[in-house]
This record gives C-alpha cells, sequence and structure tokens, in this order.
C-alpha cells in the first residue's frame, strides 16, 4: 500500500492537509478551475465522478499537463461499472503525466444509481470494495496481476508499476474500519463532524490495529458557505445537500449521528454540523479548529450562496493563505 504523503498529519502544513473539492458545468471549465486552484495556492483538489457528469480522471489527464504541483485526487470513482483493472491502465497513465500526484480514491457509491442508472447489481459492496481495492494494490505494487475471486478472475500485466495510493470512502463504522484495515485513507462525504471523531475515526484506527497497521488518514469532507447570514447559507446548503437526507446510507447514518431524517428533510441542526459558515476569517480559524481536534485532511466543499465561480475563487484563496 503506498501513501505520496509519508508525513504524518502532525508534520503537515495547515495548507498541505486541506483539499478544494472541483465542479464545473464540463471538462473544460473543471480544468480551468483547478489551474486557477495551483495559482492560489492550494495543495489538492478532489473531483467525484458523478452520473453522467464528463470523466473525472480524462479530465486530470488535461489538468495533469497544465499544471506541475497540485495533487489530483477523486472522490470518487464508483467501483461497480469500472473494471479494476481498467481503472489502473486509466491511473497509470496520469501518473506519467503527472508522477505521484495522484490520489486514487474509489469506492461502491449508492444503489440508486448503481441499480437504477446503470442496471448493476450491488450485493455486499463492502465485500466488493474489498476485492477491489486488493486488486489495485496487487497490480500497482507489483505490476502484474493473476487473481481468482468472488468478483473479479483477471491475469494482466501493467508496463510498470507505481507508486499510487488507494483511498476508499466510508460512511458507516464497518466502512471506516475496513478502510483501517485495507486502504491508504478513508474519505467521507457529508458526516457531521462529531461522527467522525466519535466513531469514524476510532473505527478506523480499530481496523488498522486488526491489520497490524499504521492508521490511514481520515479525509473529511466539509461543506463551506462563505456567508455571514446564516439563514441564506442554511438555506443554500439545504438546497446543495438536502438530497443526501432521501439516500437510504445517508439517512441511516444521519440517525446514528444524532439527526434523523423525518420526511427526507435535513434540520437546521443538521446542516450546521456539515457546513461551516461566516466569512473567510471565521471559515479559517474553524478548519483550524478541525484540524487540531484529530480530522487528518479536510476536503472543502464550496456551497454556492450567491455565485459558485467567485465563491469557489474565494475558497481556494482561504485555503492558499492557511
Amino acid at each position: 500500500m503506498q501513501n505520496n504523503n509519508p508525513q504524518t498529519s502532525a508534520q503537515r502544513s495547515a495548507r498541505d492537509r486541506v483539499g478544494l473539492a472541483i465542479f464545473g458545468p464540463n471538462a473544460a471549465a473543471c480544468v480551468a478551475s483547478i489551474i486557477s486552484a495551483e495559482a492560489a495556492g492550494v495543495q489538492q483538489v478532489w473531483m467525484t465522478q458523478s452520473t453522467p457528469a464528463p470523466d473525472t480522471l480524462t479530465l486530470f489527464s488535461a489538468a495533469a499537463v497544465q499544471t506541475k504541483t497540485i495533487r489530483l485526487g477523486t472522490a470518487i470513482v464508483p467501483t461497480y461499472p469500472r473494471h479494476p483493472l481498467a481503472l489502473a491502465q486509466q491511473a497509470l497513465a496520469i501518473d506519467d503525466l503527472a508522477p505521484n500526484r495522484l490520489r486514487l480514491g474509489i469506492g461502491p457509491s449508492h444503489r440508486p444509481v448503481m441499480e437504477g442508472v446503470y442496471g448493476l447489481a450491488m450485493g455486499s459492496p463492502l465485500e466488493h470494495l474489498q476485492e477491489y481495492t486488493s486488486i489495485l494494490h496487487t497490480v500497482f505494487a507489483e505490476g502484474k496481476i493473476e487473481h481468482k475471486g468472488r468478483y473479479y478472475t483477471i491475469n494482466g500485466t501493467l508496463p510498470r508499476t507505481a507508486q499510487m495510493p488507494v483511498l476508499v470512502s466510508a460512511l458507516n463504522e464497518g466502512a471506516f474500519r475496513l478502510a483501517g484495515e485495507i486502504s491508504d485513507g478513508a474519505i467521507s462525504w457529508n458526516c457531521p463532524v462529531d461522527y467522525l471523531l466519535e466513531r469514524s475515526r476510532p473505527a478506523l484506527q480499530e481496523g488498522a490495529a486488526k491489520a497490524d497497521r499504521a492508521t490511514p488518514p481520515l479525509v473529511a469532507h466539509v461543506s463551506v458557505a462563505l456567508s455571514s447570514d446564516r439563514q441564506a447559507a442554511l438555506a443554500a446548503g439545504r438546497k446543495q445537500l438536502g438530497r443526501y437526507a432521501r439516500l437510504p446510507f445517508y439517512a441511516k447514518m444521519f440517525g446514528q449521528a444524532g439527526f434523523p431524517v423525518e420526511d427526507g428533510t435535513m434540520s437546521d441542526a443538521l446542516l450546521d454540523s456539515l457546513v461551516i459558515s461566516g466569512d473567510e476569517a471565521t471559515v479559517s480559524r474553524r478548519i483550524h479548529e478541525l484540524l487540531a481536534a484529530g480530522l487528518d485532511e479536510l476536503l472543502l466543499m464550496p456551497i454556492q450562496v450567491e455565485d459558485v465561480k467567485t465563491e469557489t475563487e474565494r475558497v481556494a484563496g482561504l485555503i492558499g493563505r492557511l
């Protein structure tokens, strides 16, 4: 298993531990945002491979040749629609263009998407993720693989090995425990901070201890609304994040975190636990508090209160000044 950030969290600067989520109307806009983020001093960007958005790794290939140092992370690439060897080939191409800058985040996604959109049966997602991750680690470390498992039978060779960290998505405690056992990092999404600190991180540590390995970093997804108008921030957060309350996996997690979802609607208290709001100084202070509290890295996603492009640029500038 590889990690292109060998330092512990305590040894790294705050700016190195905070990444920016990139979204855009098309691939060209996303590449332009990545270039601008690097110019602003951001050291890590993350992109989600959503459906039916343009392919993130293809987009990263374009960004790789137009940037120099910024790390490119997927948060996440869904595993079910993409064969692990094909994904390894894509990742290796980006690693050729931008050595040691790709952080490959993978995960099972959600049943409504995998079954409803792709028509793929989503049975035993953690077991599937474990086999998928093992295949990636093997093929990157050895440059070849002969594998016969429950989900995949593979006999293949890559042109070379790669120092490629493989991170996994995690939502419930079982997923964080598995991430501690097998991954180079756990990526959360829309999890309340207290839930991450009190339940997720201990589960991650437990899994690592079971596998007799160092605890991998927890990359905590946190939304940011750059507005001192709390009601406007709440309204924007509900508009952008509200659909997660209607996804069964998330609704269950919110309930476990102490924020039961009724009628598919997020409460103000739940939104306050998911979204940092305020001016740049307020948000910056909160970022430092979260890092000091025990979150290894933050993945900041701008919430559109007024203009998403301007607000994304402001969040990038904030990160660059940490």
